[in-house]
């Protein structure tokens, strides 16, 4: 278990990796003039986001292999881990929605300030955090 629990964790880092980054290129890409530095700042986004799809996938299988292969949270007074699955349903649209925003700088059709973008690079922080908290603590 503790090989599925560790795959587990470095999958979720590299994921979160992505996270944190593409959501920082998409406030670059807003604030962007020069053609030339948009089309590199883009294929840069595509790849990250090909990449982190693909981090995630393996993060979200070994996470369902603890649970239901190992039980990991199940049974009475684990209410943390029905938080915990509810904010990696966030974090799934969260990267869908990084996906939408992306497919929109890619048709020239971004209607979002810098500054939006800012704000919407704090979630998954936010996200994580208290995912960490849920983890460590088992509150409920």
């Amino acid at each position: 278990m503790l090989w599925i629990k560790s795959l587990h964790i470095f999958f979720v880092v590299s994921w979160f990796a992505g996270l944190f980054y593409l959501p920082r290129i998409l406030v670059n890409l807003a604030q962007e003039t020069d053609p030339a530095a948009t089309k590199r700042l883009l294929l840069m986004a595509r790849k990250l986001y090909r990449f982190m799809t693909l981090l995630a996938l393996p993060a979200l299988v070994f996470g369902l292999w603890l649970w239901l292969g190992y039980g990991i949270g199940t049974g009475p007074g684990n209410g943390w881990l029905h938080a915990k699955l509810t904010l990696v349903v966030v974090l799934i649209g969260y990267h869908h929605a990084c996906g939408t925003l992306l497919k929109k700088f890619e048709n020239g059709r971004n209607t979002r300030s810098h500054t939006w973008y800012r704000w919407f690079n704090e979630v998954p922080t936010l996200v994580l955090l208290a995912i960490v908290f849920l983890v460590v603590l088992k509150p409920f």
